[in-house]
């Protein structure tokens, strides 16, 4: 329980945030937007971070939730090979959440049986491949996805209280928690995984795959199992952010917005649980305060030398390296020799 204080408080404090900051509307927004991203590097981490894979494609699973829910909640009418006509009418968003974490998990144990074959430089190729086959059919499948002209109107989140009906979440504050509450359940399923034994399998392959394969632990099928599960929380990521903008357009599947999850995992600890919310915070943050006064490209810049000043600093990161201070400081205090006190007469 111990180990858990300090997600706790910084669960307290991003409950209370809004409420400090006056519910600022500008502000809400960055923490949405945020947040949602940083749900998206959590499912990296568990990727990059515990099994040591890097995936730069990972941006696919993002867009394929955020299209996967939008179509699902807006209906489609198509004509797929040989005439065939599929008719679809919408249904609640709700439904729409669960598919894109279905469809996305589906689509990551497919990446995952395929690539996880190769390892190193090849599964960062497939990985990046699937993400520009995906964001050309969105892009060129307009009878679907509209193309470039994007899909509108997406509805936003209906959840069914009991006693008090059906609430529609389209205020910023709501859509905050709503963003704050998926959030803390990936942290949840995260912490509970990587404390399992399925966990230490994947830490035993990112450490030692020879010694891992040596005691028994099949590699294609733990880190595929782990690429489903990353895949799903990425899925529900692109959900939450569809409904929240309710428009999107193939610019979901920007390659920036992957380098922005490494940046966050990277920046912030990977490998650790809260690295990826205190590098999120940070590189999801750091725009709002640099946007008044310089441009996109130079904000680009900035995040490079934040990022390098952390590697300098602290070479695993944040929260590794705040770790790291603190156990020294606790040690020195617990050796430091003690002046015994003068007792007079």
């Amino acid at each position: 329980m111990i180990r858990h204080i300090p997600a706790l408080a910084l669960l307290a404090a991003l409950a209370a945030l809004p409420f400090a900051l006056g519910q600022n509307p500008y502000l809400l927004n960055a923490l949405i937007t945020t947040g949602i991203v940083t749900i998206a590097a959590m499912s990296l981490n568990l990727l990059l971070g515990f099994t040591g894979q890097l995936s730069l494609g990972h941006i696919a699973f993002f867009g394929i939730g955020a299209y996967v829910s939008a179509l699902t909640s807006l209906g489609f009418d198509v004509e797929l090979v040989g005439g065939v006509r599929v008719v679809h009418e919408p249904w609640p968003p709700v439904v729409g959440f669960l598919l894109a974490v279905l469809a996305t998990a589906a689509c990551g144990y497919l990446v995952g049986r395929l690539s996880f074959r190769v390892r190193g430089a090849y599964f960062v190729i497939v990985t990046i491949s699937f993400a520009e086959v995906v964001r050309l059919v969105a892009l060129n499948w307009v009878e679907l996805t509209q193309g470039p002209l994007a899909l509108t109107g997406i509805p936003p989140f209906s959840l069914g209280l009991p006693g008090l009906g059906t609430t529609t979440l389209r205020t910023k504050l709501q859509n905050y928690y709503l963003v704050l509450v998926v959030g803390t359940l990936c942290y949840a399923l995260i912490a509970r995984l990587v404390a399992s034994r399925f966990g230490r399998a994947m830490r035993g392959l990112k450490e030692n795959e020879s010694l891992a394969l040596s005691v028994g632990i099949n590699a294609t099928r733990t880190l595929t199992v782990a690429a489903v599960i990353s895949a799903a929380m990425a899925g529900a990521a692109g959900s939450l952010y569809a409904h929240y903008l309710r428009i999107i357009d193939p610019d979901v599947f920007l390659f920036s917005t992957t380098v922005t999850m490494v940046i966050m995992v990277v920046g912030g600890g990977k490998g650790t649980l809260l690295g990826p919310i205190v590098g999120g915070l940070i590189f999801g943050l750091l725009p709002v305060a640099l946007r008044p006064v310089m441009v996109p490209e130079a904000q680009w810049m900035v995040f490079g030398l934040v990022l390098i000043a952390i590697q300098f600093v602290m070479p695993k990161g944040i929260v590794p390296g705040v770790a790291r201070l603190v156990t020294r400081r606790r040690a020195s205090a617990a050796t430091a020799p003690r002046i015994p006190m003068e007792v007079r007469p």
